[in-house]
C-alpha cells in the first residue's frame, strides 16, 4: 500500500503531540519497517522544516529531524499540472487539493490525514491515522 501522510501526522509525530503522537508514531514505525510505502508532499517539506524550527530556533535541530523523516518516507514532487488541477477542483482547501492532486497523479493509494473533512470530495480513499493503523493490521 502506497500512502501520502499529510503535514498534521507528521508533525504529532516530531513534536509528540499529545493525544495524537501513538498513532502518528505506530504509522511511522511501519512506513520504517516496509508495512507501507509512505510518502510526503515536497511542498509539504517547508511546512514541516519551520514548525520545529520556529520552537526550537535551531536550524541544524530541523533539518536533522528532515532528514531523519527522510530517510523513512518518500518524497513526491508537486508539479504545474497538479496546481491547475487544483484550479478547477472542487475541494474548497487549496492545500488540501494540491495533496489530492499530487496523489493522483503519483498513484497513491490514499491519504493519511487527522483533517478528513477536508478531503470529503477526493478520489482517493481517506484515512484517520486510528483508520490506517486499522487497515494496515487487517
Amino acid at each position: 500500500m502506497n500512502a501520502l501522510i499529510d503535514t498534521y501526522v507528521i508533525m504529532d509525530f516530531l513534536q509528540k503531540r499529545q493525544p495524537f503522537y501513538d498513532d502518528a508514531l505506530a504509522i511511522f514505525r511501519f512506513a520504517a519497517t516496509e508495512k507501507f510505502d509512505g510518502y510526503i508532499t515536497a511542498k509539504s517539506v517547508a511546512d514541516i522544516h519551520y514548525l520545529p524550527r520556529r520552537c526550537t530556533h535551531s536550524e541544524e535541530e530541523s533539518r536533522v529531524k528532515l532528514n531523519k523523516l527522510l530517510a523513512i518516507v518518500g518524497l513526491l514532487d508537486t508539479t504545474a499540472e497538479d496546481v491547475f488541477h487544483v484550479l478547477s477542483s472542487n475541494v474548497s482547501d487549496f492545500e488540501d487539493a494540491i495533496m489530492i492532486e499530487t496523489g493522483i497523479r503519483c498513484k497513491v493509494d490514499c491519504i493519511v490525514t487527522r483533517n478528513t473533512k477536508d478531503y470529503s470530495k477526493s478520489q482517493l480513499s481517506v484515512y484517520t491515522p486510528a483508520e490506517f493503523l486499522q487497515e494496515l493490521n487487517n
